[in-house]
């Protein structure tokens, strides 16, 4: 076989794998739909509703939400197909090695690892300047080196970020604990988390002004689309329940739910808070850092501002269980494949967790952490999911001409089939277009490392090649 042709080897499916992966299977479709739900619904919730409404869309802010929400939920319903279909751990990564072949597969495979390993770092940021706030109302100070990464913008003296890179160790060490403790403890986060966005909507919906939706559409049709390019990145997580897939109990059933019914859950929570918000404040003095507390101040209701404070805490803290969870097992399914070594797919034997797994990711996750500012290190979150989704909405037409998943009775399907993916795939690509050029140079950069890993290690490691070149030594 031609080594060009090596290239695109598609990895066999054999659904009597499919309950043999060595992972504990312990998950349902609502701790599949909290995990939804803890990823999409973070910190951004209660900062980018403000930031929409004052520099694009006004009091149309709301609608910016639905938009995005309707453009990711495309990608979802793909998604949904393809978690049902191939129930196994990977996401994305393994839909596409499925369907498009192994060197596609390991591009989008590395372009994931950065979209999970740089959100974590990203969170684990914001997380430690929410915290430090809340102990400078104790009066407690870090000392300035160790309050920030060297080079953040208004810390000159900043060199290392302490509380970021003990954040995201402690949540490695919670996921090594095991699957089911850490998606209990990530469920009780959500379900405060959205007490108390219920509660801010309960108590400010009573000094809501009509006159504050006037103008409606300030900025036009233009400012309610760009709302909504920044307002998509908010919904940006529900992909890593996919990669939960092989350690759920019902993946046919409940992965579909999980997948959809999180995001529902999250649109409804962004679109009412947009709303409520915007209706309390006047869209033009919501671009501050904290429009939620701001407002709260706005109509003399302080004290539920510390609430709030709490749940932006939690809210960031099950946004980096289900992150940190998500990049081990890819790093897991790549390893499984032999395109990384042996240790990232090594499990223990009581509690099926890859411990070695989350440990060198939670560790290079803490380490970007305490060194690489906030600017720098998140810019790769957004390209590396665009063009994951781009890749699995235009995989879904390949799926349905698979040989051998066609006979595979999947419990869900993408509907007005294949009009719906090739939306989804041409929106995707459109919002890729229109990111900046710095965050093109980084993914090229981010790209061009792993093409060159690659071949100097995956390509001669690859299973599915060596079993392909024992299969020609023995013909």
């Amino acid at each position: 076989m031609k080594e060009s042709r090596r290239l695109l080897l598609k990895k066999p499916v054999n659904p009597a794998n499919f309950n043999k992966s060595g992972l504990a299977k312990s998950l349902n479709a609502f701790s599949l739909t909290m995990m939804g739900v803890g990823a999409i619904v973070g910190s951004g919730i209660f900062i980018t509703p403000g930031i929409i409404a004052a520099k694009y869309a006004g009091p149309a802010a709301m609608l910016s939400f639905v938009i995005a929400a309707v453009v990711c939920s495309l990608a979802a319903l793909c998604y949904a197909e393809f978690s049902s279909t191939i129930p196994l751990a990977g996401s994305a990564y393994t839909y596409v090695y499925t369907v498009f072949g192994e060197f596609m597969a390991w591009i989008l495979g590395w372009s994931l690892i950065s979209e999970y390993l740089f959100a974590v770092s990203s969170v684990a940021v914001s997380w430690s300047s929410y915290f430090q706030n809340l102990l400078s109302g104790f009066g407690i100070q870090l000392p300035a080196f160790l309050s920030a990464a060297a080079g953040t913008a208004g810390a000159p003296h900043a060199g290392f970020n302490l509380i970021a890179f003990i954040v995201v160790l402690a949540i490695s060490l919670l996921l090594v604990g095991g699957v089911q403790e850490s998606t209990q403890v990530n469920s009780i986060m959500v379900i405060v988390k959205i007490a108390v966005i219920v509660l801010f909507i309960g108590v400010a919906i009573f000094f809501v002004r009509p006159a504050n939706f006037h103008p409606f559409l300030p900025h036009g049709v233009h400012g309610l689309f760009k709302g909504a390019s920044l307002a998509f990145y908010a919904y940006i997580g529900f992909d890593a329940v996919s990669t939960a897939s092989e350690e759920v109990k019902n993946p046919k059933h409940d992965m579909p739910i999980g997948i959809i019914g999180s995001l529902i859950v999250a649109s409804i929570l962004y679109v009412a808070m947009a709303a409520v918000l915007v209706g309390v404040v006047h869209y033009t003095k919501l671009n501050v850092g904290d429009p939620v507390a701001y407002a709260l101040g706005v109509i003399n209701q302080n004290w539920a501002a510390g609430i709030v404070s709490l749940g932006a805490v939690v809210g960031m803290t099950t946004v980096l269980i289900v992150m940190l969870y998500g990049g081990t097992r890819l790093l897991f399914a790549i390893s499984r494949d032999g395109l990384l070594p042996k240790a990232f797919r090594t499990l223990n034997p009581h509690t099926k967790v890859p411990v070695k797994s989350t440990w060198i990711f939670g560790i290079i996750a803490s380490v970007f952490a305490a060194v690489i500012p906030l600017d720098k290190i998140a810019e790769l979150v957004n390209i590396g999911t665009l063009f994951a989704f781009a890749m699995v909405s235009i995989g879904v037409i390949f799926l349905r001409k698979h040989e051998t998943l066609q006979q595979i009775n999947s419990s869900f399907k993408v509907p007005f089939y294949p009009v719906l993916p090739v939306i989804s795939f041409l929106a995707c690509l459109y919002l890729m277009i229109n990111l900046q050029i710095f965050t093109w140079h980084m993914f090229v950069i981010w790209t061009a490392i792993g093409i060159v890993i690659y071949f100097l290690y995956s390509y001669r490691h690859s299973r599915l090649r060596a079993g392909l070149r024992e299969h020609e030594s023995e013909s």
